[in-house]
């Protein structure tokens, strides 16, 4: 892994978060674990405690779904965002339109890729299946793949994680 801006991308379940972690883990310097999940129901909230437990106490975490620049511009070691596209969708319900959520994509990786720390973001891929048959969820897919863009665009690096294997794209 190269310093700089690191893109993990994969599937639901696909193993793209533990992926992320063993590339951070071989880094050395403080490690902060940037998560943008809410526990809005009891299935998030186990999600998270599992996420919790795989991470243990190598990482200090950080919870912030939306506003997560000024913690990049304080980076110092590893940062690692996960995920981005729940960070999209915190975005969605907090009423943005898709101009300003793309310029905030476009902030985001503007200042993951110039940092002094190591930037691992995690995403999901979530564009290669059947075209969603509602409009907010064809919004939601058209906006976490141009940040997901944005984001390769400007890393160093960036993996597909399949299966629990990673591949090297970038």
């Amino acid at each position: 892994m190269s310093n700089g801006l690191t893109l993990v991308l994969g599937g639901a379940r696909s193993g793209k978060s533990a992926y992320a972690l063993k590339l951070g883990g071989a880094l050395a310097g403080p490690r902060v674990y940037l998560a943008t999940g809410q526990a809005g129901d009891a299935e998030m909230a186990l999600r998270i405690g599992r996420h919790k437990e795989e991470r243990g106490d190598n990482w200090q975490t950080i919870e912030e779904p939306r506003e997560i620049a000024p913690v990049i511009d304080k980076a110092e070691g590893v940062l690692l965002i996960d995920c981005l596209t729940l960070w999209v969708s915190n975005l969605l319900f907090a009423g943005l339109d898709d101009g300003e959520i793309i310029k905030r994509a476009e902030s985001l990786a503007v200042a993951s890729s110039s940092t002094g720390a190591s930037v691992i973001a995690v995403s999901n891929e979530v564009g290669l299946g059947i075209v969603p048959e509602n409009a907010l969820a064809r919004r939601f897919r058209d906006l976490s793949g141009a940040t997901n863009r944005l984001m390769a665009e400007r890393a160093s690096d960036v993996w597909f994680v399949a299966a629990g294997i990673p591949l090297k794209m970038k």
